[in-house]
């Protein structure tokens, strides 16, 4: 895994790992943290400056009392990109799950520092007659299965998980339960104000997402007003894990697009 720094945002410690040249690229993770710089993060880091954060509670950051929502994690953001961004011109935002909806928090908030958005799999949004897995009631091996689509995903993730650092796991497991525990998994007002939202966005689902099915990106789209979706087929809720370079492919030809 890539070797990070930390950051002072106002009295948070954030831990942020940055590797790679060119266009800023800042990922935003899901529940279980950065588990490891899998192939997905290293053809990222390849094409782009690629800057991957723990969120505040999470990983190797810092605790803060005030920080109790996601939208109190979204506003930490926004402090972060003020000294991030500087001069630069911007950051290519992509949020995974957890991170998707903080990132879609975010973007509702202020756009100025963001060129586009990239959102795989969020959370944030529910939608009427769409059922979701409930992650909190999964034991480990409920949610390693019901993560993949593909076995040996699921066999991999297992052996990782193994020799994974408990102390981080249960600390990341804690932080989660604190912003997505009640309402489960999203923000019933978020979706009124995604039409904020005023930058290029894209959509990513696995068609076999069983913990946040790929119906509530209909959700997404009346919200935001925008028809692009990209489906990958034969794959569950971590795309980046199981079909990574099909999900950087979809990511750089967007990100590409909207710089040209």
């Amino acid at each position: 895994m890539e070797l990070g720094t930390n950051i002072d945002v106002h009295g948070v410690t954030m831990h942020v790992r940055r590797t790679g040249t060119g266009r800023k690229v800042v990922f935003l993770h899901g529940a279980g943290g950065i588990r490891s710089w899998g192939p997905a993060f290293r053809s990222l880091a390849e094409r782009y400056e690629l800057v991957v954060p723990d969120h505040p509670g999470f990983g190797l950051s810092g605790d803060a009392a005030r920080v109790r929502t996601v939208g109190d994690v979204a506003m930490c953001y926004l402090d972060l990109f003020d000294q991030l961004v500087g001069t630069s011109g911007g950051i290519h935002l992509v949020g995974h799950s957890i991170g998707g909806w903080i990132a879609a928090e975010l973007a509702v908030r202020n756009c100025s520092h963001i060129r586009s958005l990239s959102l795989i799999a969020p959370a944030g949004v529910a939608a009427s007659g769409v059922e979701t897995g409930d992650v909190f009631i999964w034991n480990d091996e409920e949610l390693l299965a019901n993560s993949y689509h593909d076995p040996a995903c699921i066999e991999s993730a297992r052996a990782s998980a193994a020799t994974a650092d408990a102390d981080i796991a249960i600390r990341n497991k804690v932080a989660f339960a604190r912003l997505a525990w009640s309402p489960r998994l999203h923000n019933p007002g978020l979706k009124h104000w995604l039409h904020r939202i005023s930058v290029p966005t894209q959509l990513i689902w696995g068609t076999e997402d069983k913990i946040l099915p790929p119906a509530l990106a209909d959700e997404w789209q009346r919200g935001l007003g925008f028809e692009r979706i990209d489906l990958i087929p034969d794959c569950g809720h971590m795309p980046l894990v199981e079909r990574p370079g099909e999900t950087v492919e979809l990511l750089s030809s967007f990100i590409d697009g909207v710089q040209a």
